[in-house]
């Protein structure tokens, strides 16, 4: 197995999060050798102009956190990220319109920004916020993910009730088997649950912990 940094999406999407703090997170990304940085869109030209010359990705989130936006948004939003820098796009599916059972609507919603994505060359991650949901509509979720084309289905927000769990992803990573990418979001604190995550199928984790899991904190 890799070394655990290069699973990592180093992530910082607090509201309150300032420059100070943005600035820090960039450089221990570059530090380190994390895959990418994590902001909020409002970040993404500034921390891409930070990451200039540097393999590490620049990457945001897209109908964060609840997923309610509408479609039109959350294509606007994904197309503005990507052409300020955005290498990387994670957006979140409408749950409430999963919950209810429409899943048509749950897909072409997704699908729209998967195509929006992929036109601008970028990579797409989808989160299902897999707390809110079943082990049966988890398993729903990721088949519909992986239908659109998405590159990775997403286990969280790591702003619902809880954050990914090894059980959730190992269901993930069965339905999906090697149509797309599974990552694993939320509650990682240490090099232990990093290293069951990848064990049940992730590849890719987002952690602000990221530093402790490679053991520097």
């Amino acid at each position: 197995m890799k070394q655990l940094n290069g699973y990592i999406d180093h992530t910082l999407l607090k509201p309150e999060a300032t420059q100070t703090d943005v600035d820090h997170v960039v450089q221990e990304a570059i530090d380190n050798h994390f895959y990418s940085v994590m902001i909020n869109p409002y970040w993404v030209a500034y921390v891409h102009d930070k990451l200039a010359n540097t393999p590490v990705k620049t990457a945001t989130v897209i109908g964060f956190p609840l997923g309610a936006n509408t479609t039109s948004t959350k294509v606007t939003e994904a197309k503005e990220a990507i052409e300020n820098g955005a290498n990387e796009v994670d957006m979140v599916m409408n749950i409430g319109e999963f919950k209810g059972g429409h899943y048509q609507a749950v897909q072409k919603d997704v699908q729209a920004v998967v195509t929006a994505a992929h036109n601008k060359s970028a990579l797409i991650k989808v989160i299902i916020e897999n707390a809110l949901l079943t082990n049966d509509e988890i398993a729903k979720a990721a088949d519909i993910v992986a239908n659109t084309g998405a590159d990775f289905v997403k286990t969280s927000t790591g702003f619902s009730t809880s954050g990914a769990k090894v059980a959730d992803v190992a269901i993930m990573k069965k339905v999906v088997g090697d149509r797309i990418k599974v990552k694993a979001a939320g509650g990682i604190h240490s090099a232990q649950e990093a290293e069951e995550m990848i064990q049940a199928g992730a590849s890719r984790l987002g952690t602000s912990a990221s530093l402790k899991i490679i053991g520097k904190e």
